[in-house]
C-alpha cells in the first residue's frame, strides 16, 4: 500500500552571498520563507517541521503564494532534498514531473526521446517499445514525433513529457504545476488521465495555483505559508478558508499541535 509519511522535516538553504545583496531582493528572491542568521551568511527555511501521513489513494493538493513551499515539499516527497531534520518514510515508487525539460534531449526526436525519458524514470527498453504507440497516440503530435523536440512548442514539449511519464501506473505521482501550462484542451485530457491513474488506487500529490483544477481533481488540501501548514483537511474546507486568507482556529490549532 502506498504513502508517505514527513515528521518534523525541516529544509534550510543557506544564502553565502546574501551580504552582497538588498534585504529588498532577497525577500524577492525567497518569497515568504522565513530568513535567519546562522554564522556569517543568512539561511532560508524553505520548510520549517513539516508533518504529515498521505494514505494510499489519496489525491493531495498543495496551495499557498509564491515562496510556501510547495516546490520544496515536492522535491523532498521525490528524493531530490533531504531534511536537516526529521523523517521522510516513503512506501512506493515515486515518478516525479516537476521539471517539464527533464530527461527531455532537445536535439533528438520526439520518438527518440520518448526512449530517452523512458529509461531516466526507469523502464525497461523493451517496456518502452510496448508502450511507444499509446503514448504516441496521446501526445496527438503525430508526424512532428519524427522530428526534433528543439522544433516544438512548450504545448508540444509538454505533451509529450507527460504522455512519457504518466504511461505507466507508478505507486505516487508527485506533480509541480507545469501541467497547467497546456492548452484547455490538453488539461482536460491530462485530468483525464490522471483521474484514471487515481482510481486505480495510487497516491497523488499535485502543487498548483488553479483551485478549480484541485476542487475537481483532489480529496484534500494541505495550504503552506512560509514553510509551514497552515492547514489541512477535505478540499472544500481548505479551499474556502484560502480563498478568504482565513483559517479556522480548530485547524489552526491542529497545524501548530
Amino acid at each position: 500500500m502506498s504513502s508517505i509519511t514527513l515528521r518534523d522535516v525541516t529544509i534550510r538553504f543557506p544564502l553565502y552571498q546574501a551580504s552582497n545583496r538588498s534585504l529588498k531582493k532577497s525577500l524577492l528572491g525567497i518569497g515568504r520563507a522565513k530568513l535567519s542568521s546562522e554564522g556569517s551568511h543568512v539561511v532560508v527555511d524553505a520548510l520549517k517541521n513539516v508533518s504529515f501521513h498521505f494514505s494510499h489513494g489519496e489525491r493531495v493538493g498543495l496551495v499557498g503564494s509564491n515562496g510556501a513551499g510547495k516546490t520544496t515539499l515536492l522535491r523532498v516527497l521525490s528524493g531530490v532534498y533531504e531534511p536537516i531534520v526529521g523523517q521522510v518514510e516513503v512506501d512506493g515508487h515515486v515518478n516525479a514531473l516537476l521539471n517539464v525539460n527533464l530527461g527531455l534531449n532537445l536535439d533528438a526526436t520526439g520518438y527518440e526521446n520518448i526512449m530517452l525519458r523512458g529509461l531516466y524514470i526507469g523502464l525497461h527498453p523493451d517496456e518502452i517499445r510496448e508502450l511507444t504507440p499509446s503514448i504516441a497516440e496521446f501526445t496527438e503530435l503525430g508526424e512532428f514525433l519524427h522530428m526534433p523536440v528543439r522544433t516544438y512548442s512548450a504545448g508540444m514539449v509538454l505533451r509529450l513529457a507527460f504522455a512519457v511519464a504518466t504511461a505507466t501506473k507508478p505507486d505516487i505521482l508527485v506533480m509541480d504545476e507545469w501541467l497547467m501550462a497546456g492548452d484547455a484542451q490538453f488539461i482536460e485530457k491530462a485530468r483525464g488521465r490522471i483521474e484514471q491513474f487515481v482510481k486505480q488506487s495510487q497516491l497523488l500529490v499535485l502543487a498548483s495555483h488553479i483551485t478549480w483544477i484541485l476542487a475537481a481533481v483532489c480529496t484534500r488540501i494541505l495550504w503552506l505559508d512560509g514553510g509551514r501548514i497552515v492547514m489541512d483537511g477535505p478540499t472544500d474546507e481548505v479551499l474556502k478558508a484560502y480563498a478568504t486568507g482565513v483559517v479556522p482556529e480548530p485547524a489552526r490549532l491542529r497545524a501548530l499541535s
